[in-house]
């Protein structure tokens, strides 16, 4: 930043950001656990010929053995030759297992590794993010000479950090069987999400850190650590308060993701502070509304290239959302921008008209945090809607109920959110909208295809939290004591589904099921015909 500025607001600005550098950096972050891998060197080579040739140059604490794709062998290097066999690779440094040729059959081989070169001219193991431990290399001299050189330093002990932490209790994976949020496992450029019955498993070895899946995961149940999200934003919150404290004016916050090498070119402009992240598909909609609310005049998320095609789209996606949100409010959608990495030597400018900061803690997790910010921006608006429709994707929404429901409350047993609830004891099943996470676990619950879901906000917040009757029937009574047992469209369900059963072709028989479950056993006990019936098949 230039501090010889002869404008003094950009003296004013300067001074208040370099205080606000300073407040931010001395705020200390949690510290997440590691994850620890150890290589003992072995390595497996997958190639043809450039494979051969290329094994001898490796130095004496790596112990190489070739999987020959096509050529001879030659003498001096192990070697595996593929000979038509198929290839598999799972695992990660120092666990890795390479299958060749169907498991079971004669031919069938298993090679255990701790890393792995790759100079197939496409990469055996094909997700965005590979493991650590898997290399994969042109044939081309200078980046064998690189390999060379990478390879070298690839023994002995690892460590990187655990950057997720997941919270199963609150997942909407899945509900007695029923699949239902996927996104997650959807959107890891690293394939390191698998379902396992009705949570999820996160692979912490194979896990690259994309932070998307905590992006995308509509109740928060995956959290991003490294460093966890309420830290950073407790971060950013000092950063601009100190900023506006110090009299600084109309701050723009970019996210930057940690430098790969290639030096960012930014502008001399004295109200642009700036947040490194490992990730930046790790921030999402609840980051940047927080910083929106918190008082920055713009939010930039400076893409340097390197996110994978669909971690791309999905940061697009949720940006899609929020910038719909900030329209129904009356900000403007630019608020909130993708900004490519050689694009940032231009002078950016805000978008966001001022408002009163709110700076609020964001300890109660992801859900709670963009309604903090929502509700605080809908606060400061000058108009804005009461109710906004969503893209697809959005974590926010609401429930329909047709007249095909029964009552059963299996929607209300599955709903992840706790956003169906029963009517205590009345037929009908209430909804509180806040709740929702639009995973969909009623839909794929109802047995009558009986449910449809709607992505939207309601920024009325009362209306948004109190509870409301989606779907209710009055109660049917029993014909025999009056009690209120089931509903209507139960009993009328159970009547046409047991009409031509043996057991109910007499008016006695059809009229028990309209009898609570005392009165049916009485009525059984006093009806002769039956209990010749019950006692013709005891005895047989």
């Amino acid at each position: 930043m230039n501090e010889n500025n002869d404008n003094p607001a950009s003296l004013v600005n300067y001074k208040a950001s370099k205080k606000a550098l300073e407040a931010f950096n001395n705020e200390q972050v949690r510290p997440t656990s590691l994850v620890k891998f150890q290589s003992r060197g072995r390595i497996a080579i997958i190639g043809g010929m450039e494979a051969m040739e290329f094994a001898p140059r490796l130095n004496d604490k790596l112990h190489p053995q070739v999987i020959l794709t096509s050529g001879a062998e030659e003498p001096g290097v192990p070697v595996i030759a593929v000979g038509g066999r198929d290839i598999q690779i799972e695992g990660y440094l120092g666990a890795f297992k390479i299958f060749m040729g169907q498991k079971g059959m004669p031919n069938a081989e298993t090679i255990e590794v701790d890393l792995i070169l790759d100079l197939n001219e496409k990469p055996l193991m094909d997700m965005a993010l590979k493991p650590p431990g898997y290399f994969f290399s042109t044939t081309e001299e200078v980046q064998l000479h690189r390999m060379v050189d990478e390879l070298s330093e690839m023994t002995g002990s690892f460590e990187k950090p655990l950057y997720i932490d997941y919270d199963s209790s609150i997942c909407a994976h899945s509900r007695s069987g029923k699949i239902a949020c996927t996104r997650c496992i959807d959107t890891c450029p690293a394939e390191a999400i698998s379902s396992i019955g009705d949570t999820i498993e996160v692979n912490s070895k194979l896990c690259q850190g994309g932070g998307v899946c905590a992006t995308v995961c509509p109740s928060g149940a995956i959290q991003y650590n490294y460093p966890q999200a309420q830290d950073l934003l407790k971060k950013v919150r000092i950063m601009l308060r100190t900023y506006l404290q110090e009299g600084g004016q109309q701050p723009i916050l970019a996210f930057m993701q940690e430098d790969d090498g290639n030096a960012y070119h930014m502008p001399e402009q004295n109200n642009l502070l700036t947040v490194s992240i490992e990730e930046l598909a790790s921030v999402g909609l609840d980051t940047w509304l927080t910083v929106l609310a918190y008082g920055a005049r713009s939010v930039l998320l400076v893409d340097n290239g390197s996110m994978p095609e669909k971690v791309a789209y999905e940061l697009q996606r949720q940006l899609d959302i929020a910038r719909e949100l900030l329209s129904a409010m009356n900000y403007s959608q630019d608020s909130i921008q993708i900004v490519m990495a050689e694009d940032m030597h231009r002078p950016q400018q805000v978008a966001m008209r001022e408002i009163t900061p709110s700076f609020f803690s964001t300890n109660d997790g992801k859900r709670q945090a963009a309604f903090f910010a929502i509700d605080h921006l809908y606060q400061q608006a000058d108009k804005s809607r009461p109710m906004i429709t969503l893209p697809s994707g959005a974590m926010f929404g609401t429930v329909a109920i047709d007249d095909n429901c029964t009552l059963c409350q299996s929607c209300v047993a599955a709903c992840p959110g706790k956003a169906l609830q029963s009517g205590n004891g009345v037929p009908q099943v209430q909804f509180i909208e806040s709740k929702c996470l639009q995973c969909g676990m009623c839909t794929r619950t109802c047995p009558e295809n009986a449910i449809t879901i709607s992505p939207r906000f309601l920024f009325d917040r009362e209306q948004r939290n109190n509870s409301r009757i989606l779907y209710e029937e009055p109660a049917f009574e029993c014909i025999s004591c009056g009690k209120a047992f089931a509903t209507a469209s139960v009993i009328e369900s159970m009547l046409v589904k047991l009409q031509h059963h043996r057991m109910f072709q007499s008016k006695r028989a059809r009229n028990r099921l309209r009898m609570c479950e005392d009165c049916r056993v009485v009525d059984v006990v006093q009806d002769e015909e039956a209990m010749a019936v019950q006692n013709e098949k005891s005895v047989h």
